[in-house]
Protein backbone atom coordinates (compact mmCIF):
# COMPACT_ATOMS: atom_id res chain seq x y z
CA UNK A 1 0.00 0.00 0.00
CA UNK A 2 2.27 2.76 -1.23
CA UNK A 3 0.58 6.16 -1.11
CA UNK A 4 1.36 8.66 -3.81
CA UNK A 5 1.81 12.18 -2.51
CA UNK A 6 2.22 13.66 -5.99
CA UNK A 7 -0.48 16.22 -6.85
CA UNK A 8 -2.71 15.01 -9.68
CA UNK A 9 -5.52 16.79 -11.44
CA UNK A 10 -7.71 14.18 -13.11
CA UNK A 11 -6.28 11.13 -11.44
CA UNK A 12 -3.28 10.53 -13.69
CA UNK A 13 -2.27 13.93 -15.03
CA UNK A 14 0.51 15.68 -13.05
CA UNK A 15 0.02 19.33 -12.17
CA UNK A 16 2.03 21.76 -14.28
CA UNK A 17 2.76 22.38 -17.91
CA UNK A 18 3.60 19.48 -20.21
CA UNK A 19 3.83 16.89 -17.46
CA UNK A 20 6.30 18.82 -15.33
CA UNK A 21 5.71 19.43 -11.69
CA UNK A 22 4.46 22.87 -10.79
CA UNK A 23 7.18 25.18 -9.47
CA UNK A 24 6.96 26.28 -5.87
CA UNK A 25 6.40 29.91 -6.88
CA UNK A 26 3.17 29.14 -8.73
CA UNK A 27 -0.09 30.05 -7.05
CA UNK A 28 -1.62 26.86 -5.63
CA UNK A 29 -5.03 25.62 -6.66
CA UNK A 30 -7.99 26.54 -4.45
CA UNK A 31 -7.62 24.72 -1.16
CA UNK A 32 -10.08 22.11 0.00
CA UNK A 33 -11.70 22.17 3.37
CA UNK A 34 -9.24 20.93 6.00
CA UNK A 35 -11.89 18.82 7.70
CA UNK A 36 -12.69 16.95 4.47
CA UNK A 37 -9.03 16.33 3.72
CA UNK A 38 -8.40 15.13 7.27
CA UNK A 39 -11.47 12.90 7.08
CA UNK A 40 -10.13 11.20 3.97
CA UNK A 41 -6.77 10.52 5.60
CA UNK A 42 -8.39 9.24 8.79
CA UNK A 43 -10.56 6.93 6.68
CA UNK A 44 -7.37 5.55 5.08
CA UNK A 45 -6.21 4.52 8.53
CA UNK A 46 -9.41 3.68 10.41
CA UNK A 47 -11.71 2.57 7.59
CA UNK A 48 -13.08 -0.96 7.77
CA UNK A 49 -11.91 -1.75 4.23
CA UNK A 50 -8.50 -0.12 4.67
CA UNK A 51 -5.60 -2.56 4.97
CA UNK A 52 -2.76 -1.97 7.40
CA UNK A 53 0.20 -0.14 5.86
CA UNK A 54 2.70 -2.62 4.47
CA UNK A 55 5.97 -0.83 5.10
CA UNK A 56 7.49 1.63 7.54
CA UNK A 57 7.55 4.23 4.74
CA UNK A 58 3.76 3.94 4.40
CA UNK A 59 3.37 4.50 8.13
CA UNK A 60 5.70 7.52 7.95
CA UNK A 61 3.70 8.98 5.05
CA UNK A 62 0.38 8.58 6.88
CA UNK A 63 1.83 10.00 10.12
CA UNK A 64 3.18 13.01 8.21
CA UNK A 65 -0.25 13.59 6.63
CA UNK A 66 -2.05 13.29 9.97
CA UNK A 67 0.41 15.65 11.66
CA UNK A 68 -0.25 18.20 8.92
CA UNK A 69 -3.99 17.86 9.42
CA UNK A 70 -3.60 18.35 13.18
CA UNK A 71 -1.62 21.54 12.52
CA UNK A 72 -4.25 22.85 10.09
CA UNK A 73 -7.18 21.96 12.33
CA UNK A 74 -5.36 23.28 15.40
CA UNK A 75 -5.19 26.69 13.74
CA UNK A 76 -9.00 26.67 13.52
CA UNK A 77 -9.55 25.99 17.23
CA UNK A 78 -8.81 27.85 20.43
CA UNK A 79 -5.64 26.80 22.25
CA UNK A 80 -6.05 24.57 25.28
CA UNK A 81 -8.87 22.37 23.94
CA UNK A 82 -8.35 18.82 25.29
CA UNK A 83 -8.75 17.25 21.83
CA UNK A 84 -6.10 19.61 20.43
CA UNK A 85 -3.71 19.00 23.32
CA UNK A 86 -4.05 15.22 22.95
CA UNK A 87 -3.44 15.37 19.20
CA UNK A 88 -0.47 17.71 19.59
CA UNK A 89 1.03 15.47 22.28
CA UNK A 90 0.77 12.48 19.95
CA UNK A 91 2.24 14.51 17.07
CA UNK A 92 5.26 15.46 19.15
CA UNK A 93 6.05 11.79 19.86
CA UNK A 94 8.26 9.94 17.43
CA UNK A 95 7.00 6.93 15.54
CA UNK A 96 7.89 3.83 17.58
CA UNK A 97 10.06 1.10 16.08
CA UNK A 98 8.54 -2.24 15.23
CA UNK A 99 5.57 -3.44 13.25
CA UNK A 100 2.81 -3.42 15.88
CA UNK A 101 3.89 -0.36 17.93
CA UNK A 102 4.08 1.80 14.81
CA UNK A 103 0.62 0.71 13.64
CA UNK A 104 -0.85 1.26 17.11
CA UNK A 105 0.68 4.74 17.18
CA UNK A 106 -0.78 5.44 13.72
CA UNK A 107 -4.26 4.36 14.82
CA UNK A 108 -4.05 6.46 18.01
CA UNK A 109 -2.96 9.51 16.00
CA UNK A 110 -5.81 8.96 13.54
CA UNK A 111 -8.31 8.70 16.41
CA UNK A 112 -6.97 11.92 17.96
CA UNK A 113 -7.26 13.64 14.58
CA UNK A 114 -10.82 12.36 14.24
CA UNK A 115 -11.68 13.75 17.67
CA UNK A 116 -10.19 17.12 16.69
CA UNK A 117 -12.15 17.08 13.42
CA UNK A 118 -15.37 16.45 15.34
CA UNK A 119 -14.60 19.44 17.57
CA UNK A 120 -13.96 21.70 14.56
CA UNK A 121 -17.12 20.47 12.78
CA UNK A 122 -19.23 21.18 15.87
CA UNK A 123 -18.03 24.75 15.70
CA UNK A 124 -16.17 24.74 18.98
CA UNK A 125 -14.46 27.84 20.33
CA UNK A 126 -12.51 29.60 17.61
CA UNK A 127 -9.14 31.28 18.04
CA UNK A 128 -9.10 34.99 18.67
CA UNK A 129 -9.16 36.88 15.40
CA UNK A 130 -6.01 38.81 14.57
CA UNK A 131 -7.96 41.23 12.40
CA UNK A 132 -9.49 42.88 15.44
CA UNK A 133 -12.99 43.12 13.96
CA UNK A 134 -15.93 41.29 15.46
CA UNK A 135 -16.92 38.19 13.55
CA UNK A 136 -20.60 37.48 13.45
CA UNK A 137 -21.81 33.95 13.28
CA UNK A 138 -23.78 33.00 10.23
CA UNK A 139 -27.40 32.63 11.35
CA UNK A 140 -29.08 29.30 10.85
CA UNK A 141 -31.87 28.91 8.31
CA UNK A 142 -34.58 28.57 10.96
CA UNK A 143 -33.50 31.84 12.59
CA UNK A 144 -33.86 33.61 9.26
CA UNK A 145 -37.24 32.00 8.64
CA UNK A 146 -38.42 33.12 12.08
CA UNK A 147 -37.24 36.67 11.47
CA UNK A 148 -39.06 36.82 8.12
CA UNK A 149 -42.20 35.38 9.70
CA UNK A 150 -42.08 37.93 12.56
CA UNK A 151 -41.62 40.78 10.08
CA UNK A 152 -44.53 39.54 7.93
CA UNK A 153 -46.73 39.21 11.01
CA UNK A 154 -45.83 42.73 12.14
CA UNK A 155 -46.69 44.09 8.68
CA UNK A 156 -50.02 42.23 8.76
CA UNK A 157 -50.90 43.58 12.21
CA UNK A 158 -49.95 47.11 11.11
CA UNK A 159 -52.02 46.85 7.93
CA UNK A 160 -55.01 45.56 9.93
CA UNK A 161 -54.76 48.43 12.42
CA UNK A 162 -54.83 51.18 9.78
CA UNK A 163 -58.40 52.55 9.41
CA UNK A 164 -60.08 51.92 6.07
CA UNK A 165 -61.19 54.94 4.09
Amino acid sequence: MRLSLDPHRDGNQPVGERGRRAPVTEVPAPTRDHVVAASETVTLVLGEDSPLPESAADVEDLVRLLRGHVAQLGARTAPGIPALLRAQRLCSDSVPEGYMPSRVYLVRLAEATQELMAHVERGGPRPISVEGGRRWRKPRVNVLRGAVFALALACLVFAASVPRT
